[in-house]
């Protein structure tokens, strides 16, 4: 088979965009049956070097797919009808769209299978789109999506169960390719107790809280930033440092920092609270196993990436008790209401002070972890293309 992929978000430096590098790269590396070729607007290609496995079609855009489909921007329509065209000029049997954000008709008669890894923007518009606009673009693209869909595709069974619900769609129609840890997450030297320094500023030689992901308001850091305010008024005088991992300055979508700052400051946590920015993967994993916890306090997740990457190297997780982080993290994790912060600073809390606690949670996390992997997506993902061939 031809398989179309749009690839036009693999610069992302999200977590749709590790989903879309990771899993097109180990589908390539497993699929020797099927002929795949990449469609990616002319700004992206640009940025990136795809694998030489995939052929690259390349559509002339007046902008990238990325910040397009940001929480204030919308693509043009010549835009649309560049990505459209170039996939209605080659032979595809089916075409995969890793992401819904990227999402354009696809004009042949391709089978289509579309990706939704959650609907945050439906259950929690004003906490993902700044402007009315905004949300009224995405539902049309949504509704357009869908109803051109063949099968959905998710990453969790708490999002296919959300994605059915919303959109009335027949759950017989979903499919789940889960995520998984790069094998560079992984249990480092200094969780054995060597130090290592890090390249982002983070001392390593103290007790600190981590947190990795979009600095976006439905990320909920700023209850975060309130339960870690309690627990300092609780236990100041031992030291503890709060790291928020995620990029503030060039993330295209909307944003919570300003007022994150403000709190910061209000509270006095100046010298607490740390905003790294974006952080590459190597320095990442140093972070993840470092940390004394991951905390994951999001309203809602369709699937929580970084509690796997955490676990992976060893690293606690206490989470949100909402959205797909119990299904994914599994009794590994300990939970919290995430509107609460009380409750989240003694969840906290209750960990940092249990060391047998933290070092079962670890080995626990760690086998966890395990569950999930690339080249099991790439298989799952390579079912759904045999599937739409047989129909």
């Amino acid at each position: 088979m031809q398989i179309g992929v749009d690839a036009s978000c693999w610069s992302n430096k999200r977590g749709f965009g590790r989903f879309t590098r990771e899993l097109l790269t180990a589908l390539l590396a497993r699929d020797a049956r099927n002929d795949y070729v990449f469609f990616v607007d002319s700004r992206s290609c640009s940025e990136w070097d795809f694998p030489a496995a995939a052929r690259v079609v390349v559509a002339t855009t007046d902008a990238s797919a990325v910040e397009a489909a940001s929480a204030s921007g919308r693509r043009s329509l010549g835009d649309v009808w560049s990505m459209s065209r170039a996939v209605w000029q080659n032979k595809i049997d089916v075409f995969f769209f890793p992401t819904v954000y990227t999402y354009f008709p696809i004009l042949n008669r391709a089978k289509v299978v579309l990706t939704i890894h959650d609907v945050i923007a439906e259950h929690h518009p004003e906490l993902i789109f700044p402007t009315s606009s905004g949300r009224f673009f995405w539902n049309l693209k949504l509704a357009a999506a869908t109803r051109q869909a063949d099968l959905v595709a998710t990453v969790s069974e708490f999002s296919r169960s959300e994605i059915a619900d919303y959109y009335r769609y027949p759950t017989s129609k979903i499919r789940i390719i889960t995520e998984a840890a790069k094998p560079e997450f992984a249990l480092l030297a200094s969780k054995a107790g060597e130090q290592r320094g890090n390249g982002n500023g983070v001392s390593t030689n103290g007790r600190f809280l981590l947190y990795v992901g979009g600095i976006s308001p439905h990320k909920n850091l700023d209850t975060l930033i309130d339960a870690f305010r309690i627990l300092r008024e609780r236990d100041g005088a031992t030291p503890l440092k709060l790291v928020l991992v995620g990029d503030y300055k060039d993330d295209p979508f909307y944003s919570a920092y300003p007022k994150l700052k403000e709190a910061v400051e209000r509270y006095g946590l100046q010298n607490e609270v740390v905003f790294t920015g974006f952080v590459p993967d190597d320095e990442l994993a140093g972070l993840y196993t470092d940390a004394t916890l991951l905390v994951f306090p999001s309203i809602e997740e369709g699937f929580g990436l970084p509690a796997i990457e955490a676990m992976a190297c060893g690293t606690p997780v206490v989470a949100s008790r909402t959205g797909s982080l119990p299904e994914v993290l599994g009794p590994a994790g300990r939970y919290f209401n995430p509107t609460s912060a009380e409750e989240m600073a003694k969840v906290i809390g209750d960990v940092l002070d249990d060391e047998p606690e933290r070092r079962t949670m670890s080995l626990d996390g760690i086998e966890r972890s395990r569950h999930f992997s690339w080249d099991q997506a790439a298989e799952d993902t390579i079912a759904i293309f045999d599937e739409l061939r047989k129909s």
